[in-house]
């Protein structure tokens, strides 16, 4: 309960909007108090939030009635969240960075080649540079690095290294496999006699071409093209910084929790995400649900200071969930309320200024499931990279499907087909860690129908 002398500002209520009568008293039973903080309004709309209950009854049914109808009725279909968190996003500015430190980030302008590549003819196989038709007289060796070979003449040979420079005159390059040596004379036999196996400078890609679009997200194989073709430094968009704020009473971060109690298990699989999502995650931050004003206090200074900003927990309709009055009084623009999908449906984005919230449930399955829905495609937008399209498979077994809302499913992909884990529940990620992706499964599906796979960071 918030203390009188405390100043609350930011949990004014929002227009139309009155607080409810009568202050706090001592002596309450803790419900009864939870009941009387002044986060719950009264609502012109109905009596969702009561005023404060008299009774440990009253308040048992208070929290049992829907605090946010607009939340229950629906929501936003899974795919539509997804499309909207990316299409709102817009590309942060640009920043140049080291190739070193350049991996999961995204190009903010094509990427060309500093110099032809290969940079010189060389020699794509073991063997024998040969010039005209054989036998050949050897007459010298050339390795990778080394200085080069005197050109050739022809019926003469220079024994060659795999990526060492080809001497002026060589028409080809002769494996080991399909010569016979005799002294100082080679000769080949065999279908490789006639094959080049000479890598002609700029065969690959010439300086000064793209060799790589704006958007690209700059994997293993891309860092290793662009120092091939000699670049060092490249154009990208800023990473997305990111604070975790993590609300509950009853969290702890370590140890064994106490009765009543549980550990923290959403900031540990949030912020391994945000790493594979090459986002810049600045702190984690845990805040309690009451006094409601903390997390008040807490989410208006991130909203000032940081991109985006997650909010474990306080996003649904229960007595301890004041996200949306929170939104409401910090004057954010709320894009998504609620997502049409099993589990994680209390999910929300929302928007002021140019920086970003994202409300997750409190169960740390359906969190993970919420921040794949609209936390992952809202940091791509905001990356500048495409919202790729989903892989496409059949299933291996049945899972089980909502009548009207999409499954997020586990599954695990150790065969011809990806097979369901069992075992999913929203507050357990024990399914969710031996998973190789999640399944969307939508309403009505039926068994042979391909379902979207989202893939999980290894």
């Amino acid at each position: 309960m918030r203390s009188p002398a405390v100043p609350d500002p930011l949990m004014a209520p929002p227009p139309g909007v009155r607080r409810a009568a009568g202050p706090p008293r001592a002596g309450l039973h803790p419900a009864r108090a939870m009941a009387a903080d002044n986060r719950y309004w009264k609502r012109p709309f109905g009596e969702e939030r009561a005023t404060c209950p008299d009774t440990v009854d009253d308040m048992t049914a208070a929290i049992t009635r829907p605090h946010h109808p607009r939340h229950h009725a629906g929501g936003t279909p899974w795919a539509a969240a997804r499309a909207l968190a990316h299409r709102v996003a817009e590309p942060l500015g640009l920043v140049e960075v080291p190739l070193t430190g350049a991996a999961g980030r995204t190009l903010a302008r094509p990427l060309a080649a500093a110099v032809d590549l290969p940079g010189f003819d060389n020699a794509a196989m073991d063997g024998y540079a040969v010039r005209g038709d054989g036998p050949w007289r050897v007459v010298g060796g050339v390795l990778a690095g080394g200085p080069g070979a005197a050109p050739l003449a022809p019926g003469e040979a220079v024994e060659i290294a795999t990526g060492a420079p080809v001497p002026a005159g060589a028409d080809r390059v002769v494996p080991y496999e399909v010569v016979a040596r005799h002294g100082a004379v080679v000769s080949a036999s065999g279908d490789g006699a006639g094959k080049r196996h000479i890598r002609r400078a700029g065969e690959y890609v010439t300086a000064g071409r793209p060799v790589l679009p704006a958007g690209s997200v700059l994997t293993a194989a891309a860092l290793g093209l662009a120092a091939s073709v000699g670049v060092d430094v490249v154009t990208v968009r800023r990473a997305p910084t990111v604070r975790l704020l993590l609300t509950g009473d009853e969290i702890v971060t370590a140890g064994t929790p106490a009765h009543g109690q549980v550990r923290d298990a959403i900031g540990p699989t949030l912020t391994a995400l945000l790493r594979a999502w090459s986002a810049d995650l600045v702190d984690v931050r845990w805040t309690p649900d009451h006094p409601a004003a903390v997390t008040a206090a807490a989410v208006e200074r991130s909203l000032s200071d940081v991109d985006v900003t997650v909010v474990g927990g306080a996003s649904s309709v229960g007595p301890a969930d004041a996200l949306h009055d929170v939104l409401t009084t910090a004057g954010a623009t709320i894009h998504v309320d609620g997502v049409d999908c099993r589990p994680g449906h209390p999910q929300v984005l929302a928007s002021r200024a140019g920086h970003w919230l994202v409300g997750l449930p409190g169960n740390p399955y359906a969190a993970m499931v919420a921040a794949f829905t609209l936390l992952q495609p809202l940091l791509a937008g905001l990356a500048g990279r495409t919202l790729p399209a989903l892989p496409r498979v059949c299933l291996d077994g049945t899972p089980r499907v909502h009548a009207t809302a999409t499954s997020i499913v586990p599954v695990r992909w150790d065969g011809a087909a990806p097979s369901v884990v069992d075992g999913a529940r929203p507050g357990h990620l024990g399914a969710a860690a031996l998973a190789d992706a999640l399944a969307v499964v939508p309403p009505a599906w039926r068994p042979g129908e391909t379902v979207e796979l989202l893939l999980l960071p290894q």
